[in-house]
């Protein structure tokens, strides 16, 4: 089976970069998966795909060396094993509140004797090389999303569940979760109470010998993130940065033609 290439970073003590895709097509896939990332993430959660666009996705991320994770809709074993024989090679799974729905998650990740996992590797059987059966166990990363006030009160247990490889963070959710709506869903919190929350669940991963993850906004606060310990930070996604670098073009433009403007997400026709 060829190596999870995000294991040996992270035992040689190397940060990593992870990219995120939330529109369902194979060539934006491709694209992002040709840029350097050392992990791409699809969200099923809340991207606009489904299994079907995962599929071709997962096929055309297979030329570059990136590492394919997925984050599934909830944890539900048939969505969790569905994406592991496509050929996911990390689940990221959201809404993790206690230390029972870890150890639940982690038994649908793994074959028996670790696990519950159904065996039928169709595509990643061909995608990952010989051997899945014998060694996924060893390869595929289990990660837990820890974003409510519940989940930060269990976080040791969470931390310690055996076969748990990380928790991912996901600071919109985990502030709504944490203040009840008191603050606004974002990412790259700067807010005394949601760094220190942001540092305790790293704290909490170290201890448990287990990897952190984090979705920041920016490179500067992936960075910062990484200085307080986390592995791994995801920068932004495919639908901020096509939204991003386009209103930057026109906003340019018509900066320098003095044109009249169409105010940005307006309707109507042409």
């Amino acid at each position: 089976m060829i190596k999870n290439r995000l294991k040996q970073l992270w035992a040689d003590g190397k940060p990593t970069i992870n990219g995120w895709l939330s529109i369902g097509n194979s060539f934006t896939a491709e694209i992002m998966a040709a840029q350097g990332y050392d992990c791409i993430g699809v969200d099923l959660q809340h991207g606009a795909l489904d299994y079907s666009g995962l599929l071709l996705m997962l096929q055309a991320m297979r030329a570059s060396a990136t590492v394919p994770l997925v984050r599934v809709p909830w944890l539900e074993p048939g969505i969790i094993m569905k994406v592991l024989d496509a050929g996911a090679y990390g689940v990221i799974c959201p809404m993790v509140n206690t230390a029972e729905q870890a150890a639940e998650f982690v038994s649908y990740v793994r074959y028996p004797p670790l696990g519950s996992r159904s065996f039928g590797p169709t595509r990643v059987n061909f995608a990952a090389g010989a051997n899945y059966a014998s060694e996924s166990n060893g390869e595929i990363l289990a990660f837990a999303m820890v974003e409510t006030a519940e989940a930060m009160d269990n976080l040791d247990a969470i931390a310690s569940t055996p076969g748990l490889d990380g928790i991912y963070v996901g600071p919109a959710d985990l502030t709504l979760g944490m203040t009840q709506g008191r603050l606004p869903p974002a990412f790259d919190r700067e807010e005394p109470e949601m760094i220190e929350a942001i540092q305790h669940i790293v704290a909490a991963c170290k201890k448990a010998g287990i990897a952190a993850g984090l979705h920041c906004g920016t490179p500067a606060y992936a960075a910062r993130a990484i200085g307080w310990g986390y592995n791994m930070t995801t920068v932004s996604n495919d639908v901020r940065m096509l939204a991003g670098a386009a209103e930057a073009n026109v906003k340019k433009f018509r900066e320098l033609t003095g044109g009249s403007s169409v105010s940005a997400g307006s309707k109507g026709g042409y």
